[in-house]
């Protein structure tokens, strides 16, 4: 009998994994294993902070990031005192996993089928190497399943019809430093030729790169987007090393738990950012609080204290998203409003505020008349009273 089956082994779940174990109680990890992500891979000082990351497990360092627009203009933003960590997930998701196992967590490969409670909750997954139908006894579950959880899907009331992007990246080999590419700069591209709704990317990983777009379009080929953006790139020539591709929620499930004995935690509860996409921290913490919200349950016996992973999420990131999101739906929609979104980031105040934000994960109050010209600014280029500049 496990205190709690943990489904899923990427960032969210491995991270719940550990907690759980380091606060002694026993867990269960399942992971279907050998399932790569598509992610740029990009993380910030303050996860690997909070979550005890070291430059061992980073494959790059960034110190500028490039937001290039739809006529090709770019603004070049410097990351000012530090750097954005690169992980590739084929080993960064691995590591937490073995982490958490070092920790004290049964590690379990297999595929999720349902939960059944006829004799007590209990996880019924099909073992990877048997082929064999196995149940695992358990006091809760956590579904860290991605943004199509199986676990989500079957348990929690609207937890399938969460809203997603398709994203596809293609992993290369890298080139050495051109005029177009650096080792040492993420290039975010907006520009409806890739993306008519959300943008393309190139992410160095050192030795190799994500070069990837996402879309909520169902009729984008994926793959030929990515082409045409490697092509743009001078990437055409560049070995392909691995191809991947899934779907990744732009918005937090209303409810997480089923009010019994499942909470969700990452993609599967919805906690990707708009407009940045940017999944990793936001996943991990997801997975703390699911975490922190199934050891008062096993403490209190409550099965509402279930509901405290999403208060604890949203109380510290609510603002963020809602911030987020409304960028997104204000500059996605057109290229012309690409093209100003851009010309706006030029803005010195945008800059940094926009990465004492990112670096931080919160909003940056500190500074009042920069938000109120920030405010000014992007008023006067959403009504068209200022043209792009031409950077």
């Amino acid at each position: 009998m496990y205190d709690v089956v943990v489904v899923g082994g990427g960032p969210s779940g491995a991270t719940a994994a550990e907690d759980l174990v380091r606060s002694g109680h026993s867990v269960a990890l399942l992971d279907r294993d050998g399932r790569i992500k598509p992610c740029g891979g990009a993380i910030p000082p303050r996860l690997m902070q909070d979550f005890h990351i070291t430059d061992a497990q980073l494959v790059a360092k960034v110190n500028t990031a490039r937001m290039i627009s739809p006529t090709g203009r770019h603004v070049d933003i410097p990351i000012e005192n530090g750097f954005v960590g690169m992980v590739d997930r084929k080993d960064f998701d691995p590591f937490l996993r073995q982490r958490a196992a070092l920790a004290g967590a049964d590690l379990l490969t297999g595929t999720f089928l349902r939960i059944e409670r006829d004799a007590g909750t209990r996880v019924i997954y099909r073992d990877k190497d048997s082929g064999e139908e196995r149940a695992l006894p358990c006091r809760l579950v956590i579904g860290a399943d991605g943004a199509r959880s199986r676990v989500g899907r079957a348990e929690v009331p609207g937890g399938d019809k969460i809203p997603y992007v398709l994203a596809y990246h293609e992993i290369i080999k890298a080139p050495e430093k051109t005029a177009i590419y650096d080792p040492e700069r993420c290039d975010v591209i907006y520009d409806g030729v890739i993306s008519p709704d959300f943008y393309g990317w190139i992410f160095p990983h050192g030795d190799s790169a994500s070069v990837g777009m996402g879309t909520e379009v169902a009729s984008v080929d994926l793959k030929a987007a990515t082409a045409a953006l490697r092509a743009a790139s001078g990437l055409s020539e560049c070995e392909t090393l691995r191809r991947e591709g899934a779907p990744i929620p732009l918005k937090p499930l209303d409810r997480w738990d089923n009010g019994s004995d499942v909470v969700l935690a990452g993609d599967a509860a919805g906690v990707v950012a708009p407009s940045s996409g940017e999944g990793i921290y936001y996943a991990m913490v997801g997975g703390r609080v699911a975490a922190t919200a199934c050891a008062a349950a096993l403490a209190s016996g409550r099965a509402r204290d279930l509901q405290l992973a999403r208060r604890l999420f949203m109380k510290e990131h609510k603002t963020v998203f809602r911030v987020l999101a409304s960028m997104q739906n204000a500059y996605y929609r057109s290229d012309d409003r690409r093209e100003r979104f851009v010309s706006l980031c030029h803005d010195i105040d945008v800059q940094r505020l926009t990465f004492e934000a990112y670096m931080n994960k919160r909003l940056v109050k500190a500074r009042p008349m920069a938000h109120l010209k920030i405010g000014i600014k992007n008023l006067a280029h959403l009504t068209g009273l200022v043209r792009a500049e031409h950077i």
